[in-house]
C-alpha cells in the first residue's frame, strides 16, 4: 500500500513539473539607433549684392546705317528676395562700351527688374527694365532711353560669392532724333557678359 501511495505521489509530482513546460529567460535587446544623416540647409538668395561684369556686344542702326562691335565692361549692384522657388529683385548697372572701330565709346545705364527660379546653388533668371545710352553720334553727343531685357544664370560658388553669364538686348527707338533732326532711326544692342558678384 505504501508502494502504491509513493507511485501515485511520484506521478503527481512529475505531472506538476511538466505542466508548466520550459520557459526561456527573457533577454532585453538594446534599441537600434539609426545614424543621423546631416540635412543641408536650403540656399537663400535673399540679400544685397554688387560686382563686376565684362563681355562683347554689337550695336546696329536701322536702315543699314551701320553696326559696330564693342567691349562692354562695368559694375552692378542689386537686391534679391528668395520666396521659396521664386526669386525676385532689382538691379542697377553701368557699362562702358568701347567700340572696336575707331575711337568711339558709349555709356550704358540700366535699371532692371529680375525674376529667377531657385534651384539650390543654381539660379536661371529673366530681366526687364529701362536703359539709357549716351554716345558720340557723328559730331553730336546723344542720349536716348529705351527698353532692355535679357536672360541669364548664376551659380553660388560660396555663401558670399557667385559667378554667372548673361545675354541682354537694349532697343532705342528714334535714336538721336533730337540732335540730328532725323527720325525713324533705331539702335539695337546685344551684349553677352560674364559676371562676378559679392553677396552681403
Amino acid at each position: 500500500m505504501k508502494l502504491v501511495a509513493l507511485s501515485v505521489a511520484a506521478s503527481l509530482a512529475a505531472s506538476a513539473a511538466f505542466a508548466g513546460g520550459y520557459v526561456a529567460p527573457v533577454v532585453e535587446t538594446a534599441p537600434v539607433v539609426e545614424p543621423v544623416v546631416p540635412v543641408e540647409a536650403g540656399t537663400d538668395w535673399t540679400g544685397f549684392y554688387a560686382g563686376l561684369q565684362y563681355g562683347k556686344g554689337n550695336a546696329e542702326l536701322s536702315d543699314g546705317l551701320g553696326d559696330s562691335d564693342y567691349d562692354g565692361y562695368g559694375v552692378h549692384a542689386g537686391y534679391l528676395r528668395d520666396f521659396g522657388k521664386l526669386i525676385a529683385g532689382a538691379e542697377l548697372d553701368y557699362n562702358k562700351a568701347d567700340v572696336d572701330e575707331g575711337d568711339g565709346d558709349a555709356d550704358l545705364w540700366r535699371l532692371r527688374g529680375r525674376v529667377g527660379y531657385d534651384m539650390g546653388k543654381f539660379q536661371p533668371y529673366l530681366t526687364l527694365g529701362a536703359a539709357r545710352v549716351s554716345a558720340d553720334f557723328g559730331d553730336d553727343d546723344v542720349s536716348e532711353t529705351g527698353v532692355t531685357y535679357g536672360i541669364g544664370a548664376e551659380y553660388l560658388v560660396s555663401e558670399r560669392f557667385s559667378v554667372g553669364a548673361e545675354y541682354s538686348r537694349s532697343d532705342f527707338s528714334d535714336f538721336a532724333e533730337d540732335e540730328t533732326g532725323v527720325s525713324g532711326i533705331d539702335l539695337d544692342t546685344d551684349l553677352v557678359q560674364v559676371r562676378a558678384s559679392y553677396r552681403f
